[in-house]
């Protein structure tokens, strides 16, 4: 026979408050913004905070398991999943985080990178909330409209914020590309970059190669963004980046 559960159980209402330690940086101990992964123990913290620690340590700030001797942001991950909870979590996490951002490069005088803009975009949700808690649907001929200006819009990614990089073989093993400077979106990964240099060079496997930024291995799951801001060094100077 089966047991019938207690209504009033299943239509509990959980605080905010209870859930805070699943879903805050035990770093900062703010509510997690970029959610990065260590892959070895699955423990989450905020990816700026992650690096900045790994720069001078290779254990994980929660159960201090060894990552990795050597190369431990190797062994870190982007966790979109747990990223896309806490934003849907938190009230207003996602909008303010995105404003920081826009008000950064603002700042800076430079162009808003499209990545972020798309985001915004994201962020508007086909249901309109009203003052007293209903949720209007929104009309169908919208919504069609939206799609084909969405379609209009794709520019693969284009639009992106871009990096230039160079890319220069320092092993005798293999040749060099014939045009070395690249230009692409902030989003590639370097696994992406893998991809193409194995198809350029016509390698059997990417798994072949390793790339590095001053001498050192970048991880494949980590973006060109991200390779930016923590391994090419800039000076702000005038509130320029140079």
């Amino acid at each position: 026979m089966a047991a019938l559960g207690n209504p009033e159980m299943l239509t509990r209402k959980i605080k905010l408050w209870d859930i805070n330690a699943h879903i805050t940086c035990r770093l900062c101990e703010g509510y997690l913004i970029d959610a990065t992964t260590v892959t070895e123990c699955l423990h989450t913290f905020c990816r700026s905070c992650l690096v900045k620690y790994l720069e001078e340590n290779n254990t994980c700030p929660t159960c201090r398991i060894v990552i990795h001797q050597s190369h431990p942001l190797q062994y870190i991950g982007h966790d979109r999943t747990m990223q896309d909870i806490v934003y849907k979590l938190v009230p207003g996490l996602q909008e303010a985080e995105m404003k920081k951002q826009r008000e950064f490069y603002q700042k800076l005088g430079m162009e808003v990178p499209g990545d972020i803009k798309g985001e915004l975009c994201n962020m508007k949700t086909p249901l309109d909330l009203q003052r007293n808690g209903d949720l209007k649907s929104e009309d169908p001929a919208n919504k069609e409209a939206g799609d084909e200006k969405a379609e209009e819009d794709n520019d693969y990614h284009r639009s992106d914020e871009q990096v230039s990089i160079c890319l220069e073989c320092n092993s005798s093993k293999l040749r060099g590309l014939k045009r070395k400077w690249i230009r692409c979106s902030a989003q590639a990964t370097v696994l992406h970059l893998k991809k193409f240099i194995a198809k350029k060079l016509n390698l059997t496997s990417f798994n072949e190669l390793d790339i590095l930024c001053n001498e050192e291995i970048l991880g494949k799951d980590h973006t060109l963004k991200f390779v930016v801001v923590t391994r090419w060094r800039f000076k702000v100077i005038n509130d320029k980046l140079v």
